[in-house]
């Protein structure tokens, strides 16, 4: 990997979320080498990956190169690696481009979507985790609408207009309203030939109530906007299965449609050599402590997604969330020094900042601690904390500026087919 050798402790970081850039930001004055690993060479803002979906956003405004986060920081490395394995007993890991040494290791590998083992399901829906896949996603959306113009199969045609998405979490409500929007206020100038009032958006949740993890009356309005908005929601409902045109569910009840968008849950994104049944969960995140070492070992830690603390008010680990993942990688950082100087680690404590998701233009619903609301006002504190947290000035003016165009006109102007993906799909089989 060509990384230079050095007297100070090498800190390996997978990862360049959340997470793993906070731990990196505040190693990068310490008397330490950081190499941070990833599979891809930028920081991807993914509560915002809806709009690239959607035709609102370019994927260059909420992604950034790590190499730039960082650039100004002696004794960092970052090389673009797909980590295969950990082999602890050596401390080392493998990786497609080599093997590294570590004093310590840091896993912040973050998450991957949870098809509950249907893998039917898995080969025919459309995720939303990275942004090939919500480039993958826009392309789809705006082809299918592209061939419905071509059918004369009223069947088909409906079928291609219409859209489930799996899962009533804040990246469903979010992706929901947002097609809403589209519908209501785009396709019909961009297909007068077309009845796009044909077009269905549905929300199949499991449970029975949609954004399970806020406030009842978050979630009350949330649907209450949705539902103004054309949104059918079903609840207490589960997706049995989906073969590329019918959904079938654990009902009498199916729906057909040519895109099914798969947004039920998530899972640890584990890596061979850490992945024994003694050192994760059932959801596949690695077990730590207080101080975010995993169970096990004193060398190797793990923050983020991928790290699952178990608190008295977070029995299943604390939320998959970015503030969770920021604070325990400032957090460890601060413990990483304290232990290269051997002294003792402070456990970490969570502090619950809230939680918020929008539901189109003027509408969102925020749980601070100690204030909730809902509406135009807490549409706007949401565009505030999703500026604020965006790296990179440029990255800031860019989606402000496309937020205001984008309200002024009502449009996206990011409705474009750029790679198809049917066609690439079509080779590929």
């Amino acid at each position: 990997m060509n990384i230079p050798k050095t007297s100070f402790p090498r800190i390996v970081i997978i990862g360049g979320g959340f997470a793993g850039i906070a731990l990196a930001k505040k190693l990068s004055k310490q008397e330490v080498q950081v190499v941070l690993l990833d599979k891809h060479n930028y920081h991807t803002f993914q509560p915002l990956l809806y709009q690239v979906s959607t035709g609102g956003l370019e994927p260059d405004s909420i992604a950034y190169p790590i190499r730039k986060v960082l650039k100004d920081f002696p004794n960092f490395h970052f090389r673009l690696a797909h980590v295969e394995e950990i082999v602890a007993a050596e401390n080392k890991v493998i990786t497609n481009i080599g093997e590294l040494k570590f004093d310590y290791l840091v896993v912040a590998s973050g998450s991957k979507t949870n098809y509950f083992g249907n893998a039917e399901i898995e080969k025919n829906s459309m995720a939303m985790k990275t942004i090939p896949q919500s480039l993958n996603l826009r392309s789809l959306i705006l082809e299918n609408f592209e061939d419905a113009l071509l059918t004369s199969d009223l069947h088909e045609r409906n079928a291609l207009m219409n859209f489930v998405i799996v899962g009533g979490g804040p990246t469903g409500v979010e992706l929901a309203g947002a097609l809403a929007e589209i519908k209501k206020g785009i396709l019909p100038k961009d297909y007068p030939d077309l009845d796009t009032r044909l077009a269905q958006i549905h929300i199949i949740q499991s449970g029975d109530c949609i954004l399970n993890g806020m406030s009842e009356k978050a979630s009350e309005k949330a649907e209450d906007f949705l539902e103004k908005l054309g949104v059918n929601i079903w609840k207490n409902l589960r997706v049995t299965g989906y073969d590329g045109k019918t959904v079938t569910t654990n009902t009498d009840l199916t729906f057909e449609t040519a895109t099914l968008i798969w947004a039920a849950g998530v899972k640890g994104a584990t890596i061979k050599g850490l992945d024994a049944s003694g050192y994760i969960t059932k959801g596949e995140r690695l077990l730590v402590d207080e101080f975010n070492q995993v169970k096990g070992f004193a060398n190797i830690f793990a923050v983020g997604d991928i790290a699952c603390m178990v608190t008295n008010e977070f029995p299943n680990g604390l939320p998959m969330m970015a503030q969770p993942a920021i604070q325990q990688g400032k957090q460890l950082g601060d413990n990483m020094v304290r232990l290269i100087e051997k002294k003792p680690m402070k456990p970490f404590e969570y502090k619950d900042k809230g939680a918020m998701a929008t539901i189109g233009r003027n509408k969102a619903v925020v749980d601070l601690p100690k204030f909730k609301f809902q509406g135009v006002f807490a549409w706007y504190v949401w565009m505030f904390v999703h500026l604020f947290f965006l790296i990179g000035f440029r990255n800031r003016m860019v989606v402000f500026v496309n937020w205001v165009y984008n309200y002024v006109r009502f449009d996206r102007e990011a409705r474009l087919i750029i790679r198809p993906f049917k066609r690439r799909l079509k080779e590929a089989e």
